[in-house]
Order: structure tokens, then C-alpha cells, then sequence
């Protein structure tokens, strides 16, 4: 009988836990879920009656546009512009 020889598809073995099937700890940023301090209610007060973008109050309180929406709602604040028309 003669035997086959293996082929290799280039890749060395790897004795690490991921090759082993274990399952990795998963690691978060620094940012993901951050509790809101007062000072960073404030600036977002300032920033709603500024009437800012919600993509710029994100990026400037270093959060995700969601997480300020959804910050906005708990609050029971509004993100539409006061300053719209009566009229249209």
C-alpha cells in the first residue's frame, strides 16, 4: 500500500489558544459605556441650544451620534432647532 503524502497549504501550526478552539475574551474600547458626567449634561444642554448638529455634539463629547440621541431622550430634551419657522 503505498500512502499519500500530505499536502501543506503554507500555513504553520499554531499551538495558541485560538487554534485550539478556546474562546477569547473580548476587550472594549475605553469609550463603550461610559456613564455621563454633569459637566458633559451641560455642554449638551449648550450644545442642543446652539443648535448643533448631532454628529458634531458626538464627535465633540467623544460619543457615538446614538449615544447622544438616546442620552438626549432620557434627558427629555429635544434635538429640533428652536429656531424654526412658525410657519412652515
Amino acid at each position: 500500500m503505498a500512502t499519500k503524502a500530505k499536502r501543506s497549504n503554507g500555513r504553520k501550526k499554531s499551538s495558541s489558544a485560538h487554534a485550539r478552539g478556546a474562546k477569547q475574551s473580548v476587550t472594549r474600547s475605553s469609550s463603550s459605556r461610559r456613564d455621563w458626567s454633569a459637566a458633559e449634561d451641560k455642554a449638551l444642554k449648550t450644545l442642543i441650544k446652539e443648535n448643533t448638529p448631532t454628529r458634531v455634539i458626538g464627535l465633540m463629547l467623544k460619543r457615538s451620534e446614538a449615544a447622544v440621541r438616546q442620552h438626549v431622550s432620557r434627558l427629555g430634551l429635544s434635538l429640533r432647532p428652536t429656531n424654526r419657522s412658525p410657519y412652515g
